[in-house]
């Protein structure tokens, strides 16, 4: 027995002395002390001692266990910090140079061009109110002149969360409302984020942010729309822009209109961002429709008014030369740090 012993004792200690690193001592810990090991395969042959033998041999199995366990803690302890050393020496730091410089948190670029838009409405008589992210179909679509089976439905896109819940498609679900809790004139403007089932592109995205505007009163004309319109986007801008109407159909609005912007990345040369046409649409707009007011308790042969919506995102685009939609969202600072 004692002889054995004196052998794994030797053959541990040659071992020892190779290793290097902590994962070769964890594996010659386990080849020595595991349960496989030669250590614990002593323990069987103490069937073969005699009762007087038995005691003195088990004791010597035990001090060998004890004597190679505090081996191997001496030698981790040293391996460990000898690694410490090396660490420290790659990482190490000069206490003399300058600290780094912090970046100064700052709103993000369609955040604070929303806020300059409400700004302007602002100065220019309009109050904010607010509508629901989640909102019944009847606000967001019935009160707008929508029926059930409406065609323009299907142009909406819409997340339906249950079959009369969905997420706003435009911020314009706030007429209805407006319209039954109080009495005219009203001249507010409505913005916030809206959600379309659309394919992401350069120029579109599921979600985006929108300022809808909405006036009525006794005798408003198409020439307030026009006037209001080309005095927001002048002051947007901080310069005279080109515009120009087209004819379109919303069922909120009659007449409607889509309103184009000359493009600013291009100079109205053609670009991607406006399909090489020289011209962007921002917003949609119209006088609004007589069945609206009805819906809403209001008397179209006494008031009229006008309303449009205005896309956020795109309005960035213009101002800042950004080609990519999809920039606004991704989060990429070395994008977001070119804005102050």
């Amino acid at each position: 027995m004692q002889e054995l012993i004196n052998e794994i004792r030797l053959k541990f200690h040659e071992n020892l002395e190779n290793v290097s690193t902590l994962l070769d001592l964890e594996q010659v810990r386990v080849q020595y002390l595991g349960r496989k090991g030669p250590v614990q395969a002593l323990m069987p042959q103490l069937k073969t001692c005699t009762p007087e033998e038995r005691p003195q041999a088990g004791q010597m199995i035990n001090q060998l266990k004890q004597e190679l366990a505090e081996s191997i803690t001496q030698k981790k302890g040293a391996l460990q910090v000898a690694e410490d050393n090396v660490r420290l020496a790659e990482e190490k730091l000069d206490v003399t140079l300058p600290g780094r410089r912090r970046f100064q948190g700052r709103k993000h670029l369609v955040s604070a061009t929303l806020e300059e838009m409400v700004d302007i409405l602002a100065e220019m008589g309009f109050s904010t109110v607010r509508s629901p992210h989640i909102d019944t179909d009847y606000y967001n679509f019935e009160a707008l002149n929508f029926e059930e089976d409406h065609p323009a439905r299907d142009m909406q896109d819409t997340f339906y969360i249950t079959p009369d819940e969905l997420l706003r498609t435009q911020c314009t679900n706030m007429q209805g409302r407006l319209m039954k809790e109080s009495k005219p004139p009203f001249r507010v403007m409505a913005p916030g984020r809206c959600f379309r089932n659309e394919e992401i592109t350069s120029r579109s995205h599921v979600f985006f942010h929108q300022v809808d505007v909405f006036y009525v009163d006794e005798n408003v004309t198409f020439g307030d729309l026009f006037a209001t319109m080309d005095e927001f986007l002048s002051k947007l801008f901080k310069k005279e822009v080109q515009t120009r109407y087209r004819p379109s159909y919303f069922p909120f609005v009659e007449p409607g209109m889509e309103v184009d912007v000359e493009c600013l990345i291009c100079s109205g040369e053609g670009c991607s961002v406006c399909k090489h046409s020289g011209w962007l649409e921002v917003a949609g707009a119209g006088m609004v429709h007589p069945e609206v007011l009805i819906k809403g308790g209001v008397d179209p042969e006494k008031y009229s008014g006008f309303a449009w919506g205005m896309g956020i995102e795109r309005l960035v685009m213009l101002r800042h030369g950004v080609n990519d939609i999809r920039l606004f969202t991704e989060n990429d600072l070395r994008f977001l740090k070119q804005f102050q």
